[in-house]
């Protein structure tokens, strides 16, 4: 028999257990973890320890096989959004949008996730973004003057002459009816406000690492261009096109110019147009709507001119449409194929013609969020290298050392002890 080790008893306690060890205060614990008397771990960070919980059993062999439930809960979700949509038309706002993508996601995640984990996800990401919407009309309050001639001047200077693209893509391309083309112009405008949502609710689905990056990244271009468009509010052209520079000399944020159809000029500061077509109205006119008359769809129409007249008129630089459609595209570059970069890029300068041509935004509104969406990326691409990865990694390396200790202190009672022999 083998001497005991120092500070242990040389005999098991009665109803110990082979794989209790007892520590040198004669406190019991299990399979190497303290006992009651010792120092207590390190407490993790409480949202380590919630989005620890929220996975799913980490053995799949484990695990319920749910397949067929999920596919009937993702089936009825598709005819419910359907239903819903003939009723009440495609969701624009916002609350209802994220409402509706949490259910899907609740429907795809049986067997998968736990539903715990898309609250944990996804209701701060909906908070914030619900508290920007109720904060940007801020400027209204700070009472900052608002830009009329800025773009114009920029977007003038640009095509080297007295005409803004606005005013040239709608003298050559504006018909007096819309054509069949601008059902594409406008379905691409409303697009804004659901395809950056599904993206997301693709890459939570994919990889919860990759989604909470994307979030942040959204979170932060919608703010910092609220503080843009804060701190210098501007007239679209639209609203440039129905008053003059005597109406606006004193920099207002709301005239009353911007509420009648045509200026006391035609034109106002962006000037009458020389149409390709003749019949086409003889000013830039905000016709983003349009292409739902194409097709019918006037409920559609009428939708996004009210939800437009609830928006900030004055909230064009830079422009969140462009921003955020191009932050899509530089996130998900290194994520996809070669087919994927076209589509996302394409879709950012097809967002960007849209925009430029049914006078929602100039062209200096667009280099604008291009560019804040751009800064973004870069900053969090820094933050990934210096700081987030190499946690991770430092985490990881963590617990497998953890790991090691843990597996080269287990010692197998059942297993032969080397004894010293006495002399």
């Amino acid at each position: 028999m083998g001497f005991p080790r120092s500070g242990k008893s040389s005999e098991r306690r009665e109803g110990q257990k082979p794989d209790d060890t007892t520590s040198a205060d004669g406190t019991l614990s299990r399979s190497g973890r303290p006992g009651p008397d010792a120092e207590p771990p390190e407490m993790a960070p409480v949202l380590d320890d919630l989005a620890a919980a929220a996975e799913m059993e980490a053995h799949p062999e484990n695990r319920r096989d749910l397949t067929m439930v999920r596919r009937i809960a993702v089936t009825a979700w598709f005819l419910v959004m359907a239903v819903h949509i003939y009723l009440e038309g495609l969701a624009w706002d916002r609350t209802r949008l994220i409402i509706l993508l949490c259910l899907g996601l609740a429907a795809a995640s049986i067997g998968r996730r736990k539903f715990i984990t898309i609250i944990l996800d996804w209701a701060p990401f909906a908070l914030i973004l619900i508290l920007y919407d109720w904060t940007r009309n801020i400027a209204q309050i700070v009472g900052m003057p608002t830009h009329w001639h800025l773009a114009i001047d920029f977007d003038k200077w640009l095509m080297g002459g007295d005409v803004t693209p606005t005013a040239w893509l709608q003298e050559q391309l504006k018909q007096a009816s819309p054509p069949w083309w601008e059902v594409i112009v406008s379905v691409v405008y409303m697009s804004y406000f659901i395809v950056p949502y599904a993206v997301a609710a693709w890459l939570w689905l994919k990889d919860r690492h990759a989604w909470r990056r994307y979030a942040a990244c959204f979170v932060a271009t919608t703010f910092l261009a609220l503080i843009g468009y804060t701190l210098v509010p501007g007239a679209p052209p639209w609203a440039a096109a129905r008053c003059t520079a005597v109406e606006v000399q004193d920099y207002p944020r709301d005239p009353i110019c911007m509420y009648s159809q045509d200026a006391d000029e035609p034109g106002g500061l962006l000037g009458p147009l020389d149409n390709a077509y003749p019949d086409a109205a003889p000013y830039v006119e905000r016709i983003s709507a349009r292409g739902w008359n194409f097709l019918n769809i006037s409920m559609a129409s009428q939708l996004v001119t009210l939800g437009q007249g609830k928006s900030n008129l004055v909230a064009a630089i830079p422009s969140l449409h462009a921003g955020l459609t191009m932050l899509l595209a530089l996130f998900m570059w290194p994520r996809v194929k070669a087919l994927g970069k076209t589509l996302f890029m394409g879709y950012a300068l097809a967002m960007a013609f849209a925009l430029v041509y049914t006078a929602e935004h100039y062209i200096f509104d667009i280099l604008l969020g291009w560019g804040l969406a751009a800064a973004v990326i870069a900053v969090y691409r820094i933050i990934d290298r210096k700081y987030l990865i190499p946690r991770q990694e430092r985490r990881a390396a963590e617990a497998d050392a953890e790991a090691a200790d843990v597996d080269s202190g287990t010692e197998d009672p059942d297993a032969e002890k080397v004894s010293t022999p006495a002399s």
